[in-house]
C-alpha cells in the first residue's frame, strides 16, 4: 500500500527538468517529499470532518468517509502502553506520551486501571477549567468509576494528568509483601496499567543514494518510502513539484504543479 519513493522522485525530476526548468538535488527532494506528506497527512482529518457533514455513498468502494477512514486506519493504533505508576512518577505524576511515543499525533482514548480496588474505566479528557468547577461538587468530582484526565504543557511537551491518580496502596511484590504507597513498585505484581489509543506520524520519507561519477544513483538499502495510501502518488508529485518551483525559482513549474493539483482535488471532492 505504500507509496515508492524512487517512482515519485523520477516523475518529479522528469518533469522539473523538462524544458531546463531546473535541477532538484537528492536533499532538496527528501525535504519537499516529507512537508508534501505531512501536509496531505494532516489533510485526512479535515476531510473527515468536512465528509462527515454530507451525505454519503452507499457505494461499497465509493464513500468517501469510508476511502479517508481507511487511509487513516493505517496509523492508528489501539490499547497502548501499560504505563506503570512507577514511570509517571517520573514526571510529576504525570505521563510523557509524546516521550514514551515519540511519533504520536494525536492521542485518542485513555484507559487507566486502579488494581487495589479492581476497577478500571475510560478517562475523559476535561479542560483546567472544567476540571475546577467539577471538582468542587461531590456528585461531579472524578472517581474511580468516573476518571478523567488533562492536558499540561512542560516548555512544549506534553503531560498527561490523570485522576484520581493510581497509587500503591494495596500492592503487593513478587514475594507477596505490602508494597508502601509512594513507593517504587518495578517489581509489584499489579501494576497499575494506563493505556491510550492514538495516531502516529507517517515515517520520514528518504531517497537513499550512492554517489557514481558525480551523479546520485538510487540505493534501496536505507530508502524509506512515503507511508500514504497508493492513491496519494500523483498528489504528491504535484505538491513536491510546487515546492521544488518556490526553490529553484521557477514560477511557472509552481504555476503547473498547482493547477495540476487543484484538478485533482476538485475531481476528488465534486
Amino acid at each position: 500500500m505504500a507509496v515508492s519513493i524512487d517512482r515519485v522522485y523520477q516523475k518529479v525530476l522528469a518533469l522539473a527538468n523538462k524544458e531546463q526548468r531546473g535541477y532538484i538535488t537528492p536533499q532538496e527532494f527528501n525535504l519537499f517529499a516529507d512537508h508534501a506528506q505531512m501536509e496531505i497527512f494532516e489533510q485526512y482529518f479535515y476531510d473527515l470532518n468536512q465528509f462527515k457533514r454530507t451525505p454519503g455513498s452507499s457505494g461499497e468502494y465509493s464513500d468517501i468517509v469510508s476511502i479517508i477512514k481507511d487511509k487513516i486506519s493505517m496509523f492508528e493504533h489501539y490499547n497502548v502502553g501499560s504505563y506503570n505508576v512507577t514511570v509517571a512518577n517520573k514526571y510529576g505524576d504525570c505521563i510523557a506520551f509524546d516521550t514514551d511515543i515519540p511519533d504520536l499525533y494525536r492521542l485518542g482514548e485513555i484507559s487507566v486501571t486502579y488494581p487495589a480496588k479492581g476497577k478500571s474505566g475510560v478517562c475523559e479528557q476535561l479542560t483546567p477549567k472544567e476540571f475546577t468547577i467539577r471538582n468542587r461538587s461531590k456528585l461531579s468530582k472524578h472517581t474511580e468509576d468516573r476518571p478523567v484526565y488533562i492536558k499540561r504543557d512542560n516548555q512544549g511537551q506534553l503531560r498527561i494528568k490523570i485522576y484520581p491518580y493510581p497509587k500503591t496502596v494495596g500492592f503487593v511484590d513478587s514475594n507477596g509483601n505490602a508494597v508502601p504507597d509512594g513507593s517504587d513498585i518495578t517489581t509489584a505484581t499489579n501494576k497499575a496499567g494506563i493505556s491510550a489509543d492514538y495516531i502516529r506520524k507517517p515515517k520520514k520519507p528518504n531517497w537513499s543514494y550512492v554517489v557514481i561519477n558525480e551523479k546520485p544513483l538510487y540505493n534501496s538499502t536505507n530508502t524509506v518510502d512515503f507511508e500514504l495510501h497508493a492513491s496519494e502518488e500523483t498528489e504528491l508529485v504535484y505538491r513536491i513539484l510546487t515546492l521544488a518551483g518556490v526553490a529553484i525559482e521557477k514560477p511557472q513549474l509552481v504555476q503547473t504543479a498547482a493547477g495540476l493539483g487543484a484538478g485533482q482535488i476538485q475531481q476528488e471532492k465534486q
